[in-house]
């Protein structure tokens, strides 16, 4: 059993499961006195249109045995509210937990950026952060083996900054158009509605820019002991641009104090014991007054080294070296407050790497390109084209002005203004003073293919650094463990194919999966022939 478990074991506080209590004795006195049955008073209940009700228990109806009225309008009110509550679930990155808390600057980033979130050191700034899974459902368990969203909205004077990221540096593929069928091989099989080891290995072995991602999943931090011990990274590249209107271009990274992570043991066992593990965990700690912290670095890589790297350096499956493009300290992040209410807050939080602010912009990166349309689209058809003006999106440290009117629950007015522009009668202006960053394009429009006659995209070399340098051999062991138990139960082609990308990495890789498979083979044929017959082994 992993320290994490022991420590889990070992607590005895839990806040989450106080809360009602922590509500009910922070109330009103005299709410305080009635929960506790010495009071007068009561609070009156109403319906949504604030009529109070007399009666909630029973239904209205026409005698005694007799059907339901029409006119029972507190039925109706509860039923009508009840049967849309719930709005489409995020088809990725469905079960998540979120916190709010401030961003401080620590260090000087102006020469690179002109973003006001970064113009002095000490600066604070609100932010709110969702963390999720990728896969599962949202009633899923919080422990799979998957990747984590570590989505954060920064709310600046300027406008909020989305830095959607996730808890890996990498992703599976580079190209947005290959993201759909990703997402479609790893969730459930639509004929079966099960997960299916077949269609998870036929995409990741038939796309090799997915080795990186897949071995940084089955390694130790495909599990983490908690959402406030991993790290967060923005995984594309992004461009910066300072008050000079130059620019570079820019990976961020958000470091924790220490990452910590569960035996896959473990996690099986807080699968079932405690689906809900990291979400307790982050709402427990904040109530207790222990505040998650993680700094923010950056990398910056200048026009001229993007456009000489030996490779692409736009590719969302690779990752810069840190030697050649060091990380630059940014300042730190705390989370100190929970949600007051989980859908109003975390639900309703809407992310989109379209949101930016100046000084902050968007580079090549093919990947990127994909989520400035989709993330956004995706909110829409979630929250309504209004999603903005809910609380927890809404830019509140600046004054939205535009042309864009009505739509599915406006409740703001705009004051008479015009509605077209341009207009000759006084509506908003452009930002005349704001400069856009212009950067040259090259080459014919086309589809280009990941191996073309320019270059080869070398899905390998990266990887076979990870092995090699990054991981020991108990390290080692453990990813082709890992490994081995989710491909076991492939079709043997598929086995092959994902062993072929393996040995591409390291011989020593590949040799380590093919006996893992093969052992769990022999293991099959031995101790249940008669299954072994039946599935022709």
């Amino acid at each position: 059993m992993s320290e994490v478990l022991k420590d889990y074991g070992r607590k005895r506080n839990d806040p989450a499961s106080k809360q009602l209590e922590n509500y009910a004795m922070n109330a009103a006195p005299s709410k305080v006195l009635d929960w506790m049955g010495l009071g007068q008073g009561q609070t009156i209940m109403t319906m949504s249109n604030g009529c109070p009700v007399a009666n909630r228990k029973d239904v209205k109806t026409a005698g005694r045995r007799g059907p339901l009225v029409v006119e029972d309008i507190v039925f109706f009110d509860e039923w009508q509210h009840f049967n849309r509550e719930k709005i489409p679930e995020r088809v990725v990155h469905a079960k998540g937990n979120g916190a709010h808390g401030f961003f401080v600057v620590t260090n000087d980033i102006t020469k690179y950026s002109r973003a006001a979130i970064f113009s002095e050191i000490g600066k604070e700034t609100p932010l709110f952060i969702r963390f999720s899974q990728v896969i599962p459902e949202k009633g899923g368990s919080d422990t799979v083996r998957d990747p984590r969203g570590f989505a954060i909205k920064f709310y600046t004077e300027e406008g909020n900054w989305d830095l959607v990221a996730n808890n890996t540096p990498i992703f599976f593929t580079r190209d947005p158009q290959m993201f759909i069928s990703f997402i479609h091989s790893q969730k459930r099989n639509p004929a079966t509605n099960l997960k299916d080891s077949n269609m998870q290995w036929d995409f990741l072995s038939l796309r090799p820019e997915s080795t990186h991602q897949v071995m940084y999943m089955f390694g130790d931090r495909g599990i983490p002991a908690s959402f406030r011990t991993m790290n967060g990274y923005g995984s594309n590249t992004f461009k910066l641009v300072n008050k000079d209107n130059q620019a570079v271009y820019c990976k961020f990274h958000i470091k924790c104090k220490e990452v910590r992570n569960l035996l896959p043991e473990d996690a099986q066992l807080l699968a079932g014991m405690e689906p809900d593990f990291y979400g307790r965990d982050l709402y427990n700690a904040i109530e207790d007054g222990i505040y998650p912290e993680w700094m923010m670095y950056i990398q910056v890589m200048t026009f001229e080294e993007a456009e000489n790297w030996k490779f692409d350096p736009f590719d969302v499956t690779k990752v810069w070296p840190h030697g050649e493009f060091p990380l630059i300290p940014v300042g730190k992040i705390v989370l100190n407050r929970n949600p007051k209410n989980y859908f109003a807050e975390v639900e309703q939080a809407a992310f989109a790497p379209s949101n930016i602010v100046p000084g902050i912009d968007f580079s090549p990166d093919k990947m990127l390109q994909g989520r400035i349309f989709a993330y956004k689209d995706t909110q829409l058809h979630r929250l309504g084209k209004n999603f903005m003006k809910l609380p927890i999106n809404c830019p509140y440290r600046t004054k939205v002005v535009n042309y864009q009117v009505d739509g599915e629950s406006v409740h703001e007015h705009n004051d008479g203004m015009p509605t077209y522009y341009p207009n000759s009668f006084m509506g908003p202006v452009e930002a005349s003073d704001l400069k856009e960053h212009v950067w040259p394009v090259i080459g014919d429009c086309k589809r280009y293919e990941d191996v073309t006659e320019e270059k080869d995209e070398d899905n390998f070399t990266q990887p076979g650094i990870f092995w090699n340098k990054v991981l020991d051999q108990a390290a080692r062991t453990r990813l082709v463990k890992n490994i081995v138990v989710s491909l076991k139960d492939c079709k043997e082609f598929i086995q092959d194919r994902a062993i072929e990308n393996f040995t591409k990495v390291d011989p020593e890789f590949g040799r380590m999966v093919r006996a893992g498979v093969d052992a769990e083979y022999n293991v099959i044929k031995d101790v249940a022939p008669e299954l072994s017959q039946k599935m022709k082994i």
